[in-house]
């Protein structure tokens, strides 16, 4: 195998090894030795890779965004579904990977966003420019609703894609809090009633 290859995969085997471990545990209280340990890589090597733990949270990140949204697109453009069926299908895909493990999730913007915002301004602003793309596509199905009628929105595409994005963060933070799909049930129902669904 190619060094730059061998490079490459054992830069992602670090990458979706931290991933796993800080949706569990936070950034802070995860060391890079903990993430070099549980990838198999050896301890020395991590600087070879990242050159600091500021510039490997931002790679991290970056990674779960690019993951994130090729599910995503995949789910938003299937076919033989309307705009609506293919946006209600992502709000049911994020209630599902929500209510994983107890209602811990696995949303990296969930568990870091608060966290990560106030300790690193270039990992803050990989979070803005992340959630910003997902409300890019929320926004341009809301649009596609609109055009072949399978939703209505009372305010504009941009304006509603944020909202309904925002109210999904906060019930996945309280789901989390109450270990209940709770509020995750209350944001689907407030999600129909804003994309002039009918209920049921």
């Amino acid at each position: 195998m190619p060094a730059a290859t061998r490079n490459t995969d054992t830069r992602r085997t670090i990458l979706d090894t931290a991933r796993r471990i800080m949706a569990h545990k936070g950034y802070s209280a995860v060391g890079i030795n903990e993430v070099l340990a549980a990838a198999g890589v050896p301890k020395g090597s991590f600087y070879h890779y990242f050159t600091s733990k500021d510039a490997f949270g931002e790679a991290m990140l970056r990674s779960y965004f690019a993951d994130y949204v090729a599910d995503m697109d995949a789910v938003l453009a299937r076919s033989g579904q309307s705009a609506a069926e293919r946006l209600m299908a992502y709000w049911q895909q994020w209630r599902e990977t929500q209510s994983a493990e107890g209602c811990q999730g696995r949303c990296l913007v969930v568990k870091l966003g608060a966290e990560v915002s106030d300790l690193s301004e270039a990992m803050r602003l990989t979070l803005k420019e992340g959630t910003s793309t997902i409300v890019d596509r929320i926004e341009r199905t809301i649009t596609d609703g609109l055009a072949d009628r399978s939703l209505s929105v009372d305010d504009d595409p941009r304006a509603v894609a944020q909202a309904l994005y925002d109210m999904w963060l906060g019930a996945s933070v309280m789901c989390k809090i109450h270990r209940s799909l709770a509020p995750l049930d209350t944001a689907t129902a407030v999600t129909r009633k804003l994309l002039g669904l009918q209920t049921g």
